[in-house]
């Protein structure tokens, strides 16, 4: 009886500790800061920007071309000789290959581009984020990624993002 009067003390005595040093939240910084309403328009801005639209407008080229290969050769294969089908298929394989590289291209000049918008807001992240810290009075922040599970209650990522919003901006 004693033993369990000690254990029900300690559980008491630590949820107290626990709750004087703060509670616990998780945050992924990467999504706060690109789910803002200036990062949103900086990527909006890029993408509408001449040299992705050069290189979005050859990828949609390139796909039209394979697009229009594959069915030319779907719809003709059972009259090509051998040597065609190869042929066609070469030259598949080949518009397929453009395709992958401007595809790969397209997206490394998205990630350069959400890498510069990010690095240009941490800054101004990391002092909401203290903000956030102070006001909520966490005592423990971890980073979303890391964690398995966290129910919505202990994300303060979207809150985070409201107060970035409401900085001015330059």
């Amino acid at each position: 009886m004693l033993f369990r009067f000690v254990a029900v003390m300690a559980l008491l005595v630590a949820s107290t500790v626990a709750h004087a040093q703060g509670r616990i939240a998780v945050v992924n910084l990467e999504e706060a800061i690109l789910q803002t309403d200036y990062a949103q328009q900086r990527l909006r801005d890029f993408e509408a920007g001449d040299a992705f639209a050069e290189d979005k407008a050859e990828f949609d080229n390139l796909k039209a071309e394979l697009d229009k290969l594959v069915q030319d050769f779907q719809r003709d294969q059972a009259a090509m000789s051998d040597d065609d089908q190869v042929a066609a298929r070469q030259k598949m394989a080949s518009k397929n290959a453009d395709l992958e590289y401007v595809a790969k291209k397209l997206q490394t000049l998205q990630q350069q581009n959400a890498q510069r918008v990010f690095q240009e807001l941490v800054p101004a992240a990391r002092q909401v984020l203290g903000e956030v810290i102070e006001t909520d009075q966490i005592g423990l922040l971890l980073q979303a990624q890391s964690v398995i599970h966290a129910d919505l209650g202990y994300n303060i990522t979207a809150k985070v993002t409201d107060k970035l919003n409401q900085l001015p901006q330059e």
